[in-house]
């Protein structure tokens, strides 16, 4: 799985006709892509990790807190080309990214186990919906996950 995670003041986002799915004050958009090989395992390593990830300033403005901590929100949505390659030419191949009955259910998955994990606030997109997302950036503070860099560097939970 990959991810892009934004610490932010707010993120929303919108579908079609300008429907809000979901919307969130201080704490982090994560855009989630979902590759062929991910496993249930993975979701829930991720989600862990996005949980307790220390980017939000303590009393003294170091970055010790985690979404955790300050009580905030993420906002998760969906985003295949997270998986693409632009090694070759200039059109991004996605042959990585799951297809969307296998990434559906791990996407869920990351969901769930936010909000098992304690987190106040957890807002989703629509899987698979054309959306505009919003967002007032914190920091900016923005960090790329990637759990197959993870495995391949023997690295886990705490890491």
């Amino acid at each position: 799985m990959k991810a892009v995670f934004q610490r932010v003041l707010s993120a929303s986002v919108r579908v079609a006709e300008g429907r809000v799915t979901g919307s969130i004050g201080p704490g982090a958009l994560v855009l989630l892509g979902v590759e062929r090989e991910d496993t249930p395992e993975e979701a829930d390593l991720l989600a862990d990790k996005i949980a307790g990830l220390r980017v939000f300033a303590d009393e003294d403005g170091r970055m010790n807190r985690s979404v955790l901590d300050i009580g905030g929100g993420v906002l998760v949505v969906s985003n295949f080309t997270l998986c693409g390659s632009c090694r070759h030419g200039r059109r991004p191949e996605f042959l990585a990214a799951a297809r969307p009955e296998e990434a559906l259910p791990l996407y869920e998955r990351v969901i769930q186990k936010l909000r098992e994990l304690g987190i106040r606030e957890v807002a989703a997109g629509e899987f698979g919906a054309d959306m505009q997302v919003s967002m007032t950036g914190d920091g900016p503070v923005t960090l790329l996950l990637d759990t197959a860099e993870w495995k391949t560097a023997g690295k886990g939970r705490g890491q």
